[in-house]
């Protein structure tokens, strides 16, 4: 996917510059909670830490933190760009960590080439940190300096440069060979790349069986033999007695190549020259050293893997790092062992075979994937990779014996992974890809809107959708033009001279005519009312969706898409419902943004509704009632009128989970709920939280989005006939791409 250079400083530098920062994990707002935060209260943890210092972990972040260190002098791609230059990179690295593994960094970026220098300094942080990830710094200082940390340092050192890319591409090997029916231990392998991946990989696959005396490297000067006196060590290890005058020599009849060097440097000829059933990982970036089209051109029995994301057999870091850190830091792992590595491998090459659910298919189109030339290794975003390589690199760790906590109940432990990040954080982009299966028009009535704007311009380029804006023709083509956006990416309509909208006002009309709107009054609306001429078109089948209230009120939206279109047979009220990430959890809240004071039957509408609605996320609804009452401890209005919704939903659908009237806390607290009410219908927390009115909902969404720093997308519009969706005013742009997403899903159910 490319992205313009305007649209990637705009995403570095709005709002809070870079892409992290540091959010405290307990509250500081009275003068208890300060004194219990710093002075008096931290001096107790503090002389706990002092008289045994493995309570670090028990009472410091230590334990979930980890250091991207770099000097800047081997970026991918970039070169030697320098420390201050590879921090956006080193930021990157850490929102990778978090959002793969819920792992905190901090990136840290030294000023200086020296190793030494860069030993000392890492040396001295280890009180902070519970595991090192070394990044992109050159070879072969890389070497030097790891090895010396690791072997004077007792937490995880980790060059993700030499070992991700090892780990990854070394699973890869292992299917590729049992797929060609090779055997390692008999395999020739030709190395393009002598630097850090490359001499790493190669060392790993060795530790996986394939024999030293079989790998001829290059580096820049030519092949590695006895006879070049320029080696350095880890060169040296894998200098061959008989010299290879070419790469093409060396490859004639070789079984696998591993290219980490520059683009376009294999040949089809050389190629067409490799034993049968030829293995080549191709991992230059951003161009391969052959395309995957010319290997398969050159040879039909290929099995290949790259860098990039378009070609089968992705060779991805973040298949291993996060995970590899998560399951160290989960046993308190002193170090980052060969076991642990080639347990990932194996965890990794495992997982390959096994069948891929349909959220994985679901991200690439709905491709299905199965165990095969072309399905070597995981995808980079399946979600199990987190619950598979983790696992593995604990149990490695126990066994190996670097493991200061000693995990028993691995059933437990690979739930708390799922619940860690598990499928909530995926339900975005989830979304995002059963859009792209079947993208659908989105009219967006604020089309001179800015963020609409850019908004609509992703929508267009990742293929959820097709915008259609509405607003003045020369003002939003000045401002795609300003953007620096392709004008055929967008559909606009100006309502002043647009010639649907008298067709429009005639539709309209005909639905309204005896509830007070004449046919001026219909024209007026559809040349000067946005929210109606879009609604229309939804209504009339020239779009599929409508998405507004970026800079209007919800009733302005509301009011337009009920007249045009109105609510589906059967139902009797419209709602909202918001999404709402908090910490890794999903929850869906309704209604939120439309009834006032529903009654019991409206309320039970909206449960069956929303929770019908949640399982188009691929999540089983739990629904709880919310009221301050709990199961009867109060008899009110209101909980007498939960208590009811609870009945009408059981007895209309017994297949949806739901229960109630209870209180907000035990909704959510399951290990509560289930002792305290052992005879609760739910099986698991509640995930989908119905309010017993607007005031309550609306508040509490809105209290998330600004004083928890929940992730808010909404409102969801239920019972609408047709998919029409609301904004939150000033909605950012990933907001209004998220809710294109919905809306595009909305409309193809």
């Amino acid at each position: 996917m490319s992205v313009s250079k305007e649209e990637a400083l705009r995403y570095h530098s709005e709002g809070r510059k870079g892409k992290i920062e540091v959010i405290a994990t307990k509250p500081c707002f009275t003068a208890r909670e300060l004194a219990l935060a710093y002075t008096p209260g931290v001096a107790e943890p503090c002389l706990e830490i002092e008289k045994d210092e493995s309570k670090v972990y028990e009472y410091t972040a230590k334990g979930n933190l980890v250091a991207v260190v770099s000097n800047g002098t081997a970026v991918l791609g970039l070169g030697n760009i320098g420390a201050a230059a590879g921090k956006p990179v080193m930021e990157g690295k850490g929102v990778l960590f978090k959002r793969f593994a819920d792992i905190d960094v901090f990136d840290i970026e030294l000023n200086t080439e020296d190793p030494k220098e860069i030993i000392r300094a890492v040396q001295l942080l280890e009180p902070t940190f519970g595991g090192i990830n070394l990044e992109d710094i050159k070879a072969p200082e890389c070497f030097e300096i790891e090895q010396e940390l690791i072997k004077t340092m007792n937490i995880p050192v980790f060059h993700d440069d030499q070992h991700g890319t090892a780990i990854i591409s070394c699973a890869a090997l292992i299917n590729a060979a049992e797929i060609a029916g090779k055997k390692l231990e008999e395999m020739r392998l030709v190395v393009v790349g002598a630097g850090a991946a490359g001499i790493a990989c190669s060392n790993l696959y060795i530790t996986a069986g394939v024999k030293r005396e079989n790998i001829a490297m290059f580096d820049t000067k030519g092949h590695i033999h006895k006879g070049r006196t320029d080696l350095n060590k880890y060169k040296e290890a894998f200098a061959n007695e008989i010299a290879f005058y070419s790469i093409e020599e060396a490859l004639n009849g070789a079984d696998a190549f591993l290219g980490l060097s520059k683009g376009g440097l294999l040949k089809k000829h050389m190629v067409a020259g490799m034993a049968n059933t030829p293995i080549i990982m191709a991992m230059a970036n951003p161009n391969p050293e052959i395309t995957y089209t010319d290997a398969l051109e050159a040879r039909s029995d290929v099995i290949m893997a790259t860098g990039r994301s378009d070609y089968p057999n992705q060779v991805n870091n973040v298949l291993g790092f996060p995970f590899i850190f998560r399951g160290a830091l989960d046993v308190k792992a002193t170090a980052i062992t060969e076991e642990m590595k080639m347990a990932a491998v194996k965890a990794l090459a495992d997982l390959a075979k096994e069948e891929v659910p349909d959220i994985v298919k679901r991200a690439y189109k709905g491709e299905d994937f199965s165990f095969g030339r072309e399905y070597i290794i995981p995808k980079p975003f399946d979600p199990r990779v987190l619950w598979k390589v983790a696992p593995a690199i604990a149990k490695a760790a126990i066994d190996g014996g670097v493991a200061r906590k000693i995990i028993t109940d691995w059933h437990a432990y690979e739930e708390e992974l799922k619940e860690r990040l598990g499928f909530s954080q995926e339900i975005i982009r989830l979304m995002s890809h059963k859009a792209k299966e079947n993208p659908k028009r989105i009219v967006y009535p604020e089309g001179e809107n800015e963020s609409i704007i850019r908004a609509a311009n992703a929508v267009a380029l990742e293929g959820i959708g097709f915008p259609v804006l509405l607003g003045r023709k020369d003002f939003i083509e000045n401002k795609i033009s300003e953007l620096g956006f392709d004008y055929t990416k967008f559909e606009i309509h100006d309502l002043r001279s647009s010639s649907k909208a008298k067709k429009y006002a005639e539709k309209f009309y005909e639905k309204r005519k005896r509830k007070g709107v004449t046919l001026d009054i219909a024209e007026k609306l559809m040349h000067r009312r946005p929210n109606y001429f879009g609604s229309m078109m939804v209504e009339t089948g020239e779009a599929d969706a409508l998405i507004s209230g970026v800079s209007a009120f919800y009733p302005e939206t509301i009011k337009p898409a009920l007249e045009c279109i109105g609510v589906k047979e059967g139902i009797n009220k419209v709602s909202g419902m918001h999404v709402v990430i908090l910490k890794g959890k999903v929850f869906f809240l309704a209604d939120t943004s439309v009834n006032i004071n529903p009654t019991a039957e409206e309320i039970a509408e909206i449960a069956i509704l929303a929770a019908d609605t949640v399982k188009e996320f691929d999540i089983t609804p739990s629904v709880a009632m919310l009221s301050f009452s709990e199961f009867g401890s109060v008899t009110d209005e209101e909980s007498i009128k939960m208590r009811k919704a609870t009945v009408i939903v059981n007895n209309l659908r017994p297949d949806i989970n739901c229960d109630g009237e209870m209180q907000a806390d035990t909704a959510v607290d399951f290990d509560v709920l289930s002792q305290e009410y052992p005879f609760t219908k739910l099986q698991s927390r509640a995930n989908v939280l119905i309010f017993p009115n607007l005031s309550s909902g609306n508040i509490l969404y809105k209290l998330l989005d600004k004083l928890a720093s929940a992730a808010v997308i909404g409102p969801i519009m239920l019972g609408m006939n047709k998919s029409v969706h609301l904004l939150q005013r000033n909605a950012s742009v990933d907001d209004i791409i998220n809710m294109s997403s919905i809306a595009v899903v909305d409309a193809a159910y």
